[in-house]
């Protein structure tokens, strides 16, 4: 099945869900909903022992080869669950997740796996959206020279209003040093699933969702789970089991780690936009925060300071601008203009 089937498919869905919210006034309203299809990596086509994401629905390579890992193989196959050819993992829920590359450093390569799905709808400008998925580190599994040494942070979700299918001989993209919500965090557990959640208010009409470590070697930390003196061949690679993948603008749908209340009480404002002298943000006391211009130069960084902290901008340029604000696994991006 195509993505642009899937996209008319889930489309007339939605129309359906949205005409029965009026028809049946009487009922109980129409709640939102998690905007990613096949969120548990289960819909597939086929059950079969090899590489790659086979007949997986929806989600697609938007680099490399991620892998659709499915305990419906026998025990032990390359891509079986739970021993497979680099971990020994149940899915977090159901019989399947989703495998990726998330570091490697080889003869100076930097090379990263990424997935992609298109969101059942596109994401409202200035709703803030709630996301939330499983991860997990792998180490070991059953290949006669074990590939997957290493843990590494900055495994996220990151959102585009652009499609970004990869083909065979492709580029590798530059990294993106961004992802509105990431772990910054080293994912060392190799046992459980670690949550990765946070929210960000959508400064676009955002329709695809991407997920990976969208960040360099440079800026991405790294532990061993083995000395590399100690086995033979050494690779310097990170493998992470993904599942459970949320997004919605309903904060009770997605696992935020959080109640509802404490989401809210710790929930970022930014004002006034536009803006002349003083830019604020409430709520945000100890957040590291960027400002960058409209073509991306880094303007301004620091940390903010106090629960309603204003920005100087007075002496700055007319125009639009971007503030980045990031605490733990959450970051946030804010278009403001400043006006005379």
């Amino acid at each position: 099945m195509t993505p642009t089937a899937n996209i008319e498919k889930w489309h007339s869905a939605w129309f359906g869900l949205a005409l029965g919210c009026l028809l049946f006034v009487s009922a109980p309203r129409c709640e939102a909903q998690n905007l990613v299809p096949n969120p548990g990596f289960e819909e597939t086509d086929t059950c079969q022992a090899i590489l790659g994401l086979g007949g997986i629905h929806d989600w697609y390579s938007a680099y490399l080869t991620p892998d659709h890992l499915q305990s419906c193989l026998p025990y032990g196959s390359v891509n079986g669950l739970p021993l497979n050819f680099v971990t020994f993992q149940h899915a977090f829920d159901g019989n399947a997740c989703a495998g990726i590359l998330t570091y490697l450093e080889i003869t100076g390569e930097e090379q990263r796996e990424w997935l992609i799905v298109p969101l059942l709808q596109p994401m409202v400008p200035g709703q803030t959206y709630y996301c939330s998925m499983r991860a997990n580190a792998a180490f070991g599994g059953n290949e006669q020279y074990p590939q997957i040494w290493l843990a590494n942070s900055h495994v996220g979700m990151l959102f585009t209003t652009y499609d970004r299918h990869w083909y065979w001989g492709d580029p590798y993209p530059e990294p993106l040093n961004t992802a509105q919500v990431f772990y910054p965090q080293v994912l060392t557990d190799t046992v459980g699933w670690t949550l990765v959640s946070g929210s960000f208010v959508a400064d676009s009409a955002y329709t695809y969702l991407m997920i990976g470590n969208f960040f360099s070697n440079t800026l991405t930390d790294t532990m061993h789970f083995a000395d590399p003196s100690s086995v033979f061949p050494w690779y310097p690679r990170g493998y992470t089991l993904i599942d459970g993948v949320c997004v919605s603008a309903n904060p009770n749908d997605c696992d935020m780690g959080q109640s509802v209340e404490e989401q809210e009480a710790d929930l970022m404002v930014v004002y006034p936009n536009p803006a002349r002298d003083v830019f604020s943000v409430r709520n945000g006391n100890g957040v590291q925060a960027r400002v960058r211009d409209a073509l991306g130069r880094l303007v301004w960084q620091g940390t903010v300071q106090g629960d309603d902290w204003g920005l100087q901008v007075a002496e700055w340029s007319r125009g639009s601008y971007v503030l980045q604000l990031e605490r733990a696994t959450e970051r946030l991006n804010f278009k403001f203009v400043l006006i005379d």
